[in-house]
């Protein structure tokens, strides 16, 4: 029997973050990486334009031989992965697995939390889903969720800033909205934020808060190990040669730059079209 690969989707290339912390813990596996940077942002686009676009980024990555993908966006989770669920898998691809990137978090915050009051940072189409607080009322409905979108955060990132008396008065206005002031617990709740992880901690100890923050990237790649442990059906459908692939739908020179620095090696990617 062909074995098949690990997919990984992402609107841009922030998902690489994820796919890095992946292949530390996860080496031995087969990816493809495939980042929508023709139709990024998601975090502005409709409910309907985010399900079709994931929709068509799922049947590519299935056709090219994916029997896990993770959804490594938020947007594209909280807005569409039910609705992929239910109306691929189920109705087409029932042995096939596709995960997201809210749920992990979640757990975790549910898990690590002391005082019950929980903050996220995310894109504003995240934070209008409500899906990280639909997601830890399921599991804990006595915690409070407090949400702050954060709509610069996404372009900082990618314009590769790195002066810190730029990064901070942008992260301290978000970090010290009064919807946070409780909380002890902080999920980065978008791809592109773990890179500013050391920042966020700064500005947070500077503010005399002691709160611990949750990467998707590090969260994810503990529960994708464990996950493939419990499901021995799904791992052993694996191969497993340590291939790696990356696709996008636009591609420039700074998809290929950034892209490298997201995931801390050189790649190199293909264009395709998921029209």
């Amino acid at each position: 029997m062909k074995k098949g690969k690990v997919g990984f989707f992402d609107s841009g290339f922030g998902g690489l973050s994820i796919l890095k912390n992946v292949i530390k813990d996860l080496p031995e596996y087969d990816y493809i990486y495939l980042g929508d940077t023709a139709r990024n942002p998601y975090g502005t686009r409709t409910q309907e334009a985010i399900y079709k676009y994931t929709k068509q980024a799922m049947e590519f990555l299935i056709e090219e031989g994916c029997e896990l993908i993770i959804i490594a966006c938020n947007s594209a989770s909280s807005e569409a992965l039910p609705r992929i669920q239910e109306e691929i898998i189920n109705n087409n691809y029932k042995d096939k697995r596709i995960l997201g990137v809210i749920i992990p978090a979640s757990e975790e915050a549910v898990k690590i939390t002391k005082n019950g009051e929980v903050g996220v940072i995310a894109t504003s189409s995240t934070v209008s889903s409500n899906a990280f607080s639909r997601e830890i009322a399921k599991l804990n409905k006595n915690l409070n969720v407090h949400q702050v979108a954060c709509p610069l955060l996404v372009s900082l990132v990618e314009s590769g800033e790195k002066d810190d008396q730029i990064i901070k008065p942008i992260l301290s206005k978000y970090l010290n909205d009064k919807k946070f002031k409780g909380i002890d617990t902080l999920i980065l709740g978008c791809t592109h934020y773990g890179l500013l992880k050391d920042n966020i901690f700064k500005v947070l100890e500077k503010s005399g808060k002691k709160i611990n923050i949750i990467d998707e990237g590090v969260v994810v790649s503990k529960k994708l190990k464990k996950y493939l442990e419990r499901h021995p059906e799904i791992e052993n459908k694996l191969s497993k040669n340590g291939g790696k692939v990356f696709y996008t739908t636009d591609l420039t020179n700074g998809f290929q730059e950034k892209g490298s620095l997201f995931l801390g090696q050189e790649i190199k990617v293909e264009k395709i079209n998921l029209e």
